[in-house]
């Protein structure tokens, strides 16, 4: 009578599974405002200060580089070092939302959250 209830405890496992990952990935969005990156450029003339989430904290100019004439050279420098760092805190994120699920047996390639 009862035979067809046998896969309840397996449901059970895969609920708690469920909830604590649910659990590690809210920690890791946590922590990935406290994680930061830096993007450089100009060869450390620029540098950009973000978080994991790719929220931009700091900016560092080198005073050498500030010349009226160069205007367009210190615009680009600025921004490939914000892309730089916003590029890294992609892949940090990535990379910690990757220890979450390596244990789950999920097809390469899936993004969580869905």
């Amino acid at each position: 009578m009862l035979k067809g209830l046998s896969g309840l405890g397996d449901m059970a496992k895969m609920m708690k599974q469920a909830q604590e990952v649910q659990a590690k990935m809210a920690q890791v969005q946590e922590d990935l405002n406290t994680i930061t990156v830096e993007g450089v450029s100009g060869a450390g003339l620029v540098k950009a200060t973000a978080t994991a989430k790719g929220e931009l904290k700091a900016l560092d100019i080198d005073p050498s580089i500030f010349n009226g004439d160069d205007k367009e050279v210190v615009e680009d420098l600025i921004l490939a070092a914000i892309k730089d760092a916003q590029s890294k805190a992609s892949e940090r994120s990535q990379e910690e939302m990757a220890k979450i699920t390596e244990g789950l047996g999920l097809p390469p390639g899936v993004n969580l959250p869905f």
